[in-house]
């Protein structure tokens, strides 16, 4: 028997654009020979297709759609596919058989996922434990997803004599999910006995990204196929049955990246599908000088090509000499268009605007006119004309794009969405954020590999494109003279540990001081994280890739006034730090 692995990538809601490659890898697997066609979980609406589901117009336009297809297939291979599945006023996760010119067999998901960025038991119905579906004389078994991630379903399958697992896959990544998921095969394929195929989808959904990376074991656990990551294919396995079970020829094992290389991949793949799915154009994006700019638009150059790629430097009278330089030497290493708009007569105007009511407030006098650009009636200037100067920049950035059709991509990091380092209606102005999901440090990692590496399937181009100078020099937003990040911020790596252990590890504050790190730094970034649940939750989808990402997998109240102490005696306190920390602030909230 030949299986063909159909690793693809669907748009959620587009029934006919999907089902169109549904025909496609049909008549391809045909040609290769294959007597049956594998596709990824859901594959007819995409997936996860949401609240969407729950349309009645769209159940029903999914099945009769599907169901019409079928009758018009000729000979040829059969169809394993992922589709939603309406029934007796339920709704089901389910795969379908279809075989000369019919829906043969329907199975339904078990076990619906409801956590992390999960919620399939708010729209979908769990079926049965499922027995196989006899497909040409075999019996296969057909577990959905997470039905393999315990051992009921396919336990059920084996006693009921299912032969071969062929399991249809929407598995998001995240940096350790391609290891989790071979460990949970081999486990299923160690208690059962049986050959394992797994076909997961490949793509961006929004926030989320699937690698594909769908692979074969044979009941002794060796790895029999491997599909690559990152991009669709068409894989025609070899099956023959020996002394009563099924062995899966060696066939093709595609080398799959890991760590940095794989992390790059996904937001290059994540940026590339939100933007063309959703009819873009292209992008325009703020190439500050800075690293996190700059590795975004080289993330864009590599997702669109060059030619799809708008860069504005948008300088004040903050911006040194050096940002100016190393931002077009950034956009002429990528090839990329690059102009430069001052924000001094935006930020300039605004000032005058408000110079009555600022110099009213302060007691200081009006002036007549702006000198130089300078803030008027504002003076001494604080963090309301540093914001200023964001909201003109975002402002400039989102008019180029009703002008011309081109999706802003904003550019900021976990580690400032984290504690609020960033600005609303200025700099998190944009449609995506393909770093979202990256700590600054990893930031540096990821602008290194990139000059070190060209990614499979990138389009920009090959060697160094980052400049040397903005992967050296110290991190500052220039709204202010001689600003750097770390003026109100501990260091990036200091920063970045203690963040990670909140976030990702939900770890008790005393055990994150337990590891070394300052008492008041520790209270000081938990406030800051939760001061800026607000802010999150107002900032463009971004691509997910580590274990928890900001938004529907990290849902914490905004209106939240829970505060976790260090209980005494639990961490040794410089006295000058415990003073600091216990005294209270004139608005109420802590120091920091």
């Amino acid at each position: 028997m030949r299986i063909a692995l159909a690793q693809l990538d669907p748009t959620v809601g587009d029934l006919d654009g999907n089902l169109k490659k549904l025909v496609t890898a049909r008549n391809e697997a045909a040609r290769l020979g294959a007597d049956l066609v594998v596709f990824p979980e859901l594959f007819v609406t995409g997936y996860p297709p949401e609240d969407l589901v729950l349309k009645p117009a769209f159940q029903k336009a999914a099945r009769a759609k599907l169901e019409a297809l079928a009758a018009t297939l000729g000979p040829g291979p059969g169809l394993l596919v992922g589709t939603i599945w309406p029934e007796d006023g339920k709704l089901y996760n389910a795969v379908v058989l279809i075989d000369d010119g019919a829906i043969k067999a329907v199975r339904t998901k078990v076990d619906l996922p409801n956590y992390g960025v999960f919620d399939e038991k708010r729209v979908f119905a769990p079926g049965p434990l499922p027995g196989p579906i006899l497909f040409r004389g075999v019996k296969i078994g057909a577990p959905i997803c997470e039905d393999i991630w315990k051992d009921e379903v396919t336990e059920c399958l084996e006693e009921c004599g299912a032969e071969i697992l062929l399991v249809p896959n929407g598995s998001p990544f995240d940096w350790k999910k391609p290891d989790v998921r071979l460990g949970v095969a081999v486990a299923r394929v160690t208690e059962t006995g049986l050959p394992l195929a797994y076909v997961n989808q490949v793509g961006g959904q929004d926030e989320l990204v699937f690698d594909g990376a769908s692979f074969v074991l044979n009941a002794d656990r060796t790895l029999a196929a491997q599909l690559p990551a990152w991009r669709e294919a068409i894989v025609v396995t070899e099956w023959t049955k020996t002394d009563g079970r099924w062995v899966c020829a060696p066939g093709v094992i595609a080398p799959n990246e890991e760590d940095d290389a794989a992390a790059y991949s996904a937001c290059v793949l994540g940026l590339r599908d939100y933007v063309t799915k959703n009819g873009f154009p292209g992008v325009v994006l703020g190439l500050s000088g800075g690293i996190d700019s700059a590795l975004v638009a080289a993330m864009a150059v590599d997702a669109l090509g060059p030619d799809k790629v708008h860069a504005i430097m948008l300088p004040s009278r903050h911006t040194s000499d050096d940002s100016l330089t190393d931002a077009a030497a950034c956009a002429t290493s990528l090839g990329i268009r690059y102009d430069k708009i001052s924000i001094e007569p935006g930020v300039a105007g605004l000032a005058w605007g408000l110079k009555d009511l600022f110099a009213a407030s302060m007691a200081l006098p009006i002036h007549d006119a702006p000198e130089n650009g300078a803030p008027i009636g504002a003076q001494p200037p604080d963090t309301t004309e540093e914001n200023i100067q964001s909201r003109v920049r975002g402002t400039l950035l989102m008019a180029v794009s009703n002008k011309f059709g081109a999706m802003v991509v904003t550019t900021g990091n976990k580690s400032e969405m984290s504690v609020g380092y960033a600005t609303l209606y200025g700099d998190m102005n944009g449609g995506f954020n393909p770093i979202k999901d990256l700590y600054k440090m990893e930031v540096y990692r990821l602008s290194r590999w990139r000059n070190d590496h060209a990614p499979a399937g990138g389009l920009g181009p090959r060697g160094p494109v980052i400049p040397e100078r903005i992967l050296t020099k110290a991190p500052t937003a220039e709204l202010r003279p001689y600003q750097t990040d770390q003026d109100s911020l501990p260091p990036y790596e200091v920063l970045d540990d203690i963040l990670a252990c909140l976030v990702e590890g939900e770890m008790p504050l005393a055990d994150i001081v337990a590891k070394g790190h300052a008492p008041e730094t520790v209270l000081k970034v938990d406030r800051l994280l939760r001061l800026a649940e607000y802010k999150r939750r107002q900032a463009a989808p971004g691509v997910k890739i580590s274990s928890k990402s900001f938004g529907r997998e990290r849902r914490y109240p905004i209106t939240n006034k829970f505060r976790e102490e260090i209980a005494a005696g639990t961490v040794a306190w410089p006295k000058k730090a415990a003073a600091r920390v216990a005294a209270p602030r004139a608005d109420g909230g802590e120091v920091g």
